[in-house]
């Protein structure tokens, strides 16, 4: 689009030019082996460029969360 430029410019004046990155898991089910890829590129990208890593609960299915399998998460990516 033709807009591009100016967001880049607005996004580097926010960020300091900083590496941001998210690791967005279901709160619906226990981490797998297949989040570690994700949480090892983000968490690992940030990391290496000095960046940060937010952690975002995807709620896209409010029925299957529980307190249980966010405290599971949280305490995955502490460790």
């Amino acid at each position: 689009t033709d807009n591009k430029p100016q967001i880049l410019k607005a996004h580097l004046e926010r960020t300091g030019g900083r590496v941001m990155t998210r690791f967005p898991p279901e709160p619906n089910g226990f981490l797998h082996i297949g989040h570690a890829k994700a949480m090892s590129l983000s968490f690992g990208y940030a990391k290496k460029q000095d960046g940060q890593c937010y952690l975002r609960f995807d709620d896209t299915n409010p029925e299957g969360e529980t307190n249980e399998f966010i405290d599971g998460i949280l305490e995955t990516v502490r460790w």
